[in-house]
């Protein structure tokens, strides 16, 4: 699993028509999400406000910033960072059958629960670090992703199940009723009928020494 250069599970950026993934270097230090309806003020007689009537809806607008640095391999940081231009670039795979025109593909931000589906509005790149060739090594990058989707952002994060519980198995003997059983290792005398059940017992009153005795898991 790749990994920020501080350990952690790095944010990405994912090209949802090609499955392309840019993993980032350091994570955000912040993002901030907005959102704008759009409202018409209606006049009203005699009152003194116009009455707000309701247009439409606005997209979700998620603007964060990036960093990369690569001074210490001294590669150029533009390996990192082209991939993210290419995904604000028309894609010519992606045509419209109507209108045939291509855009920009859709891109996901995914950063822990956050999953926010959108198109690239607007991105800038600052580089402040080069080597004495004029190689960039030190760059950030400023975007702007518009919502694409009416779905919820914040995705449930899977919940591992629990591995099936192994019986205990106990062998009877003339001190090992199955009473006695039942009561040590469920905790009461009463679940014996449950534990002849898991054993294939049928008289719990009869065991004979030797019996392997299940003691079924809640």
């Amino acid at each position: 699993m790749p990994v920020t250069k501080g350990g952690l599970v790095p944010a990405k950026l994912i090209n949802l028509n090609t499955g392309e993934e840019v993993n980032f270097m350091f994570n955000p230090n912040e993002y901030s999400l907005s959102k704008s309806n759009t409202w018409e003020a209606k006049p009203q007689k005699g009152k003194n406000i116009p009455a707000q009537e309701f247009k439409q809806g606005g997209v979700q607008s998620l603007k964060l910033q990036l960093r990369f640095d690569t001074y210490a391999d001294g590669s150029d940081v533009r390996l990192h960072t082209d991939m993210i231009w290419k995904m604000a670039a028309i894609d010519e795979t992606q045509k419209d059958a109507n209108s045939d025109k291509s855009r920009p593909p859709l891109v996901a931000f995914q950063w822990g629960k956050l999953y926010f589906t959108a198109v690239i509005k607007s991105i800038s790149q600052k580089f402040t670090l080069f080597l004495p060739d004029g190689t960039p090594v030190r760059t950030t990058v400023d975007l702007t992703l518009d919502q694409a989707e009416d779905t919820t952002d914040f995705q449930p994060q899977p919940v591992a199940s629990e591995p099936a519980a192994t019986p205990q198995v106990v062998t009877s003997d003339s001190s090992q009723r199955i009473d006695h059983v039942a009561a040590s290792q469920t905790g009461s005398a009463s679940n014996q009928r449950a534990v002849a059940e898991a054993s294939n017992v049928d008289n719990p009153k009869k065991v004979p020494n030797g019996t392997s005795l299940t003691v079924p898991k809640k």
